[in-house]
C-alpha cells in the first residue's frame, strides 16, 4: 500500500515536472521566434531606408549600425538588470534588443543577395532545430564543452580582427567554418543548460525570467550561426 502510494506520488511529480519543462521550452522558443520576426521586419524596413541613409550620412556611419546591438546588450541584460526586472520587463527589453539587431543586420543586404540570405536562413533554421532537439533529448553531458566553446568565440573574434588587416580569403573561409561549428555547439550547450536549470521549485516568475534569458542566448546563437553560414554561401558564390 505504501509502495503504491509512493509510486503514485513520484509519478505525479514526474508528470508535473515534464509538463512544466515542456511549457518552459515552449515559452523559450516562442519568445525567441517573435524576436527573430521583429528582427526580420526591422531589417527589411531599414533596408528600404539604406539608400537615403547612405546619401545623408555616408556608408561608414551606416555600417556602424552593426555594432549598436552589441553595445546595447551590455547594458540591457547585465546581471543587476536581470535580478531586478520582472519577466515581462525582460521580455520587452528583448524585443527592443531584437529591433536594434534588425537595424544592425540591415547593411548585410548591401553585401549579399536576397537568395543567399534566404538560403542561409533556412539552413540555419534547420540546423538550429535539429541541434536543439538532439540536445534536449540526449543523455550526454555537454557541460564540459562550455569553456572550450567560450574560448572558441574569443578565438573567432581575434581571428576576425586579424583578418581585417590580412584580407585573406582562405582565412575568411576557415573562420566561417569554425564559426558554424562553434555556434552549433553553443546551441546544443545552451539548450541543455536551459533544461538543467529548470525546476518547478524555482517558481513561475523565476522560470519565466530564465525562459526569457534563455531565449536571448539562443537568439544570439541563431543570429551568429546565420551570419557565418551566410559568409560561407557568399564566399562560394564569389
Amino acid at each position: 500500500m505504501v509502495e503504491n502510494y509512493q509510486t503514485t506520488v513520484t509519478g505525479t511529480r514526474t508528470a508535473s515536472y515534464d509538463e512544466g519543462l515542456r511549457a518552459y521550452f515552449r515559452r523559450v522558443y516562442n519568445v525567441m521566434t517573435i524576436g527573430l520576426i521583429v528582427t526580420g521586419l526591422v531589417a527589411t524596413i531599414t533596408h528600404m531606408m539604406l539608400p537615403t541613409l547612405i546619401v545623408s550620412f555616408g556608408a561608414g556611419p551606416v555600417m556602424l549600425l552593426s555594432f549598436v546591438p552589441l553595445i546595447i546588450t551590455m547594458f540591457m541584460f547585465r546581471g543587476s538588470v536581470v535580478m531586478t526586472k520582472s519577466a515581462a520587463q525582460l521580455n520587452t527589453r528583448f524585443y527592443v534588443f531584437s529591433a536594434l539587431f534588425g537595424m544592425g543586420l540591415a547593411p548585410i543586404t548591401l553585401v549579399y543577395t536576397g537568395g543567399d540570405i534566404a538560403r542561409a536562413f533556412f539552413i540555419t533554421a534547420a540546423t538550429f532545430a535539429a541541434t536543439s532537439a538532439w540536445s534536449y533529448a540526449t543523455k550526454a553531458d555537454l557541460s564540459r564543452f562550455g569553456s572550450f566553446l567560450f574560448m572558441g568565440v574569443i578565438g573567432l573574434l581575434i581571428a576576425m580582427v586579424v583578418n581585417i588587416f590580412l584580407g585573406s580569403a582562405r582565412m575568411d573561409f576557415i573562420i566561417s567554418c569554425a564559426g558554424v561549428l562553434i555556434y552549433t555547439g553553443l546551441v546544443a550547450y545552451d539548450t541543455q543548460q536551459l533544461k538543467e536549470t529548470y525546476a518547478v521549485s524555482n517558481g513561475t516568475e523565476a522560470n519565466n525570467k530564465m525562459a526569457v534569458m534563455g531565449a536571448v542566448s539562443l537568439y544570439v546563437n541563431f543570429i551568429n550561426l546565420f551570419l557565418f553560414i551566410l559568409r560561407l554561401l557568399g564566399n562560394n558564390r564569389n
